[in-house]
């Protein structure tokens, strides 16, 4: 049984992003972070909004798409947490750059902002990176599973 495309594509960012120095194997398809002390540093990887253009007239149609992908990256709130966050956001830029087709699923991502902010969600506090990547990738409305 194959999955939504932006399944696929969301499953490729998270196997690209698993095993990164500084979060290692703590990646986690999610929104919301687990944060217990051996989760942390880690990845919190998800999608958002897409937009859906129609490429060709005909039935079935030719899709582009434009799919958010996040990647938010959490870090105990230390005296050096803006260094860790710089780096663990250093680690998903290099690895994303590194597959900019998401192993041939998208036309190409593009990463749009970073933001970095603080969290006082968890039984600690925690400083969080976001980064927002734009996934353009196309499809065939009848055929979601398949990357055109």
């Amino acid at each position: 049984l194959m999955a939504h495309l932006r399944t696929q594509l969301r499953n490729r960012a998270i196997a690209d992003l698993t095993g990164l120095t500084t979060t290692g194997s703590n990646v986690f398809a999610s929104r919301v972070y687990p944060m217990a002390s051996g989760n942390i540093p880690g990845l919190c990887v998800y999608t958002r909004e897409e937009t859906v253009t129609p490429a060709t007239i005909a039935a079935p149609r030719l899709q582009m798409r434009e799919l958010q992908l996040v990647v938010d990256g959490y870090a105990v709130a230390t005296s050096n947490l803006d260094n860790t966050l710089d780096q663990i956001a250093l680690e998903i830029e290099e690895t994303m750059a590194a597959d900019v087709t998401l192993n041939g699923l998208a036309k190409t991502i593009v990463l749009q902002s970073v933001d970095a902010d603080y969290s006082d969600e968890g039984e600690r506090p925690a400083g969080m990176v976001r980064l927002l990547y734009v996934v353009e990738y196309a499809a065939l409305e009848n055929d979601l599973e398949t990357a055109k």
